[in-house]
């Protein structure tokens, strides 16, 4: 096995440059086909969802393969080889079965527990095997991978250690308020129609919006994706399908829209957003400055209210430049140890400290023990430390927003800049995975890495024991052939030998060779299983004098037989 994947996710790169790197579907079509046309690669797979793009591959030699999967991915993703390698990462045979898995969990996703992944997978498998880039190995590894995925949520509940992205996005929207109780009785605008664009309205249905207004490029998706909704038993949400170049519109009078589109521009510009709010309120949309203005306090000055009770003597730094706060260090030089060291405990937040009357002793015995002190914090940071308190931050509270945002496209659908208008929310990739750096993880969480390492350990065994199997299958051919050769020259010497008799003979000989060969045959598969197993192969082949031609062709046809009973899992 030489499986290696090249790739990078939003854990490697900024949402920047994922966003200039995504695939469409027919680079991801063209991706595979020069993959498997290029010399180090025998297979191709790609996955490729709104936070990754990784391309797998069965190589023959590694560093060669990372260099050609690194260009190939750069070339057609139009990005840059220079400006892409800093995101790349680079996996390699057990750590790559390793990263897929993790992968089909949930535990590398965005949101940690999502399943929705396990879907992604399935696609790019299917797309693969379409196209005829996935052989036995990574057919053998992605349906082995949808199957842990599905092991994973089945035997934990890793479920509740994260949600879908499409969960995840509503309840950031919904500013900690319960989803259901802030989406009841809203109007929702759904743009696109592909799966995660369904799964956003189905949800959004769930929680019990009133409307749902669905805009697809194709009209007919986004009818049937609305008749969907209106027919669905759970809900008695009223759903309409309306062409794009309606979208304007409809913006004005929904409360909350969601859009998950394949475009590579702009769905929703920032004047077009600014348009809705405006057509919605009747006033202007502005730019949200608040947070900005609540950064700009000034600093105090000598004579400002911050400085009261401190013990340093005002009046003997009048010449201290003015806006410079009398806690910063010009303002400390020159004190004596015991003012310096009342003044930090008030610069910490502390009181005054009386040194005569904690320790008992005054003078230069004191004053050294302070000036040591001083001396040691000098030289372990470098300097004296400026010890300033911490000063009120304004808070201006931002508008209610009217109009709730959720981008779940890669490339972004929304401008970034609706991010600063006031009396909207946008929740975008970006947001949510700043925000998903802070979620806890669950217990569940470390059953699941157990799971992984288990099945990446029986996969690596199936693996090498497989890569054994042609080699023994060779080796009991070529002990029939021998069979069948002494029974003929047998049947040469012994005209006269009557079937039964030579039946009898047949069977004996093949008892002996089949005990001789047991017990070696059983033993190799085991220790093939074994980490740095692989070299048993070749031992076999050396020591029996096996045609490698013969090994080769048993494996073409175990490999073709796989192609034919392939199926998604």
């Amino acid at each position: 096995m030489s499986l290696l994947v090249v790739g990078l996710s939003h854990r490697s790169a900024p949402v920047s440059v994922l966003e200039r790197a995504s695939l469409s579907t027919g680079a991801q079509l063209k991706l595979l086909q020069d993959t498997v046309a290029a010399e180090p690669a025998a297979e191709a797979a790609v996955l490729a969802t709104c936070n990754r793009i990784e391309l797998y591959a069965d190589v023959d030699k590694f560093h060669a393969g990372v260099a050609e999967l690194s260009t190939l991915l750069a070339q057609h993703s139009g990005v840059g080889l220079e400006e892409l390698t800093p995101y790349l990462y680079v996996h390699y045979e057990d750590r790559a079965v390793h990263h897929l898995f993790s992968v089909a969990c949930g535990l590398d996703s965005m949101v940690v527990g999502e399943g929705q992944i396990l879907g992604q997978i399935k696609d790019s498998l299917a797309r693969a095997q379409d196209l005829h880039t996935a052989g036995r190995l990574l057919n053998d590894l992605f349906q082995q991978a949808l199957r842990v995925g599905k092991r994973a949520h089945s035997e934990t509940g890793i479920d509740r250690a994260g949600q879908s992205l499409v969960t995840f996005g509503l309840e950031q929207l919904s500013a900690g308020a319960e989803v259901q109780q802030w989406a009841r009785g809203k109007r929702a605008l759904v743009i696109g129609a592909g799966s995660m664009s369904s799964l956003a309205a189905a949800t959004l249905a769930r929680a019990g919006v009133a409307e749902i207004v669905v805009a697809n490029r194709t009209f007919e998706r986004a009818e049937r994706l609305a008749k969907i909704l209106s027919e669905g038993d759970d809900t008695d949400v009223l759903a309409r399908a309306v062409p794009m170049d309606s979208v304007p519109g409809e913006l004005t009078r929904a409360d909350v829209a969601v859009s998950c589109t394949g475009a590579t521009g702009l769905v929703l510009t920032a004047d077009a957003v600014v348009a809705s709010v405006e057509g919605r309120t009747g006033a202007p949309a502005v730019e949200d400055t608040a947070v900005r203005e609540a950064g700009e306090t000034p600093l105090p000055g000598a004579g400002s209210a911050a400085d009261e009770n401190c013990p340093l003597d005002l009046s003997s730094v009048s010449s201290v430049p003015s806006g410079f706060s009398v806690m910063g260090e010009a303002a400390v030089a020159g004190m004596d140890a015991a003012t310096l060291e009342q003044h930090g405990a008030w610069a910490a937040g502390g009181t005054a400290v009386d040194r005569t009357r904690e320790t008992g002793r005054s003078g230069p015995e004191a004053d050294s023990e302070l000036i040591g002190a001083l001396a040691a914090t000098a030289t372990r940071v470098g300097r004296i430390p400026e010890r300033r308190r911490p000063e009120p931050v304004v808070e201006v509270p931002r508008p209610e927003p009217v109009l709730f945002l959720l981008d779940l496209a890669m490339p972004r659908d929304v401008d970034a800049a609706v991010h600063r208008l006031a009396g909207v929310r946008l929740v975008d990739i970006e947001s949510l995975a700043d925000a998903s750096a802070d979620a806890p993880m669950a217990a569940d969480v470390d059953m699941v890495r157990r799971i992984v390492a288990d099945e990446v350990a029986a996969f690596g065994a199936a693996q090498r024991a497989a890569h054994i199997t042609p080699t023994v299958v060779a080796l009991r051919s070529m002990a029939a052939d021998v069979v069948a050769g002494e029974i003929a020259r047998l049947e040469g010497r012994l005209p006269g030998l009557d079937d039964k008799h030579r039946a009898e003979i047949t069977q004996t000989v093949k008892r002996v060779v089949d005990k001789l060969l047991h017990a070696p045959t059983v033993r190799v598969k085991q220790l093939a299983a074994e980490p740095g197993g692989a070299g048993y192969a070749d031992a076999l082949r050396t020591l029996f004098d096996l045609d490698q031609e013969t090994v080769a062709s048993v494996s073409r046809a175990e490999n073709s037989t796989t192609e034919k009973n392939r199926g998604p899992a």
